[in-house]
Parts: C-alpha cells; sequence; structure tokens
C-alpha cells in the first residue's frame, strides 16, 4: 500500500485506539473529503478487522477511493 494510505490509515487507527470516534468522523470528512455515510462505512469496516493493522485500514480507505473515483466516472 502507498506512503499516503499507510499515513493517514495511522492517524486513524490513533483516534480508533482512543475511542475517538468523532475525530475519526473529522478527520476523514476534512482530509479524506468522504461523504458521512462513506465514513461510517469505513469506521465500521476497520471495528471488524480480525487483526487492525495499518496495512488493513489503508487497504479499507483504498477501497472507498476506488468506489468513489469510479462513481464519478
Amino acid at each position: 500500500m502507498c506512503a499516503i494510505w499507510n499515513n493517514h490509515a495511522t492517524n486513524l487507527a490513533n483516534f480508533l485506539d482512543c475511542n475517538n470516534e468523532l475525530q475519526a468522523h473529522l478527520y476523514l470528512e476534512q482530509l479524506l473529503l468522504f461523504p458521512v455515510d462513506i465514513q461510517d462505512k469505513i469506521i465500521e469496516e476497520i471495528s471488524h478487522l480480525g487483526q487492525c493493522n495499518n496495512e488493513a485500514i489503508a487497504s479499507i480507505i483504498n477501497n472507498y477511493t476506488m468506489v468513489e473515483r469510479n462513481m464519478l466516472n
């Protein structure tokens, strides 16, 4: 996974580790420009990870980024 997604994953994981879901939503909204429904899906998927690590979180973010791109085209 690219360094950008890994960095975003690290930041998002830190918010979720501290049970700061509001900050996680703001991060996804302001930095990554995800709409609220996509934010909820991302956070939900992360919460169901068996092994919550940066690579897995980055993969989830990347998947939703690709979905958003495909919807625009």
